[in-house]
């Protein structure tokens, strides 16, 4: 895997435009390994898909690009890029946000919605790629310009994500998530903490694969009343140890210490977070390494919270080490 952050290697002016001018000013290193086909795909979307499926469609099809929709609501395509078909799943029509969706064949209750999914033949992306460059009057994205353009001109086929979404036989139905905000990253978190959880990340048969770190095992300790480690339908990661607190609903990132007395209910902690002696926390997303003081409360008093740190209209609070900082000032 190669990790290409965002640089300037166009100009000194310009960094990426945008998702489509992305790919573009990395096409030299992305030749150098000679694909046929290229998948594109978001970075903040949560599922679990086999994209050879959707590659043989589009080969069968032998389509300009595949893209891949998530079947919903009328309702929910509201605030989507939604995709009109006909009954071969050739894509006739794209419209983004439409106040009437349009319908699926055959299912006039559900409709076919962009998830940012392109399958391509490499050297045709490429050449769209610096057309669309060089057009001045671009914006330089994959879903407000380049797809688009090639439902109308060119050929454009829909792949239903049921099709090669992967179920472990827990789930109830195909998981898909945009995480792109506060409340939904702390929703998709907690949404594992689930008796059942929608999205099953313990199915051997398709694992997921990351960076593991060396870490020893969760530690709970302390055992009085009103100071007893204990976690209730949450997940706490290796290197936390749990010290005399108490955690409901709660996801804990690597090397989390949760200090006595504390009480935590809907909170999603990221790695080496520090929380102090008798704080109470509730439905809140703490940023990476921030240390919260002893006997700090969010999840109240609304107002207080929204003077502090950033407050969503859902209630979530995001805590980061600047806003920690200014309230030790």
């Amino acid at each position: 895997m190669d990790i290409l952050p965002a640089s300037q290697r166009v100009n000194e002016e310009n960094w990426y435009l945008g998702t489509a001018d992305a790919v573009y000013q990395n096409i030299d290193i992305v030749e150098s390994y000679a694909p046929k086909y290229m998948v594109v795909l978001a970075g903040d979307h949560i599922y679990k898909q086999d994209y050879s499926k959707m590659l043989e469609q589009h080969v069968a099809t032998a389509a300009d690009v595949t893209v891949g929709c998530i079947e919903a609501s009328l309702e929910e395509a509201k605030g989507f890029g939604v995709m009109a078909v006909d009954t071969e799943d050739r894509i006739t029509e794209f419209v983004e946000k439409p106040a009437n969706p349009p319908s699926m064949p055959g299912d006039p209750d559900q409709a076919l919605c962009s998830m940012g999914i392109y399958v391509f033949e490499t050297q045709f992306l490429f050449e769209i790629l610096k057309e669309d460059a060089a057009d001045p009057n671009s914006s330089h994205d994959f879903g407000k310009d380049i797809i688009p353009r090639l439902v109308k001109a060119g050929t454009a086929f829909a792949h239903p994500f049921s099709r090669s979404c992967v179920l472990s036989g827990l789930e109830r139905e195909p998981y898909w998530r945009d995480v792109g905000t506060i409340d939904a990253f702390w929703q998709a978190n907690l949404d594992l903490t689930d008796f059942t959880p929608d999205l099953d990340i313990y199915d051997t048969e398709w694992p997921i694969w990351t960076y593991q770190e060396l870490n020893p095992p969760a530690k709970f300790i302390h055992n009085e009343e009103g100071r007893r480690g204990q976690a209730i339908s949450s997940m706490v990661s290796g290197g936390c140890i749990i010290s005399g607190s108490s955690l409901l609903r709660c996801l804990m990132f690597t090397g989390v210490r949760c200090n006595s007395y504390s009480r935590l209910e809907g909170v999603v902690a990221m790695p080496h977070v520090d929380i102090g002696r008798n704080a109470r926390l509730t439905n809140v997303v703490i940023d990476r390494g921030v240390q919260i003081p002893q006997d700090l409360v969010v999840g109240e008093d609304p107002e207080m919270d929204a003077k502090r740190f950033r407050r969503t209209e859902n209630g979530i609070c995001l805590i980061t080490k600047a806003m920690i900082d200014k309230l030790e000032a």
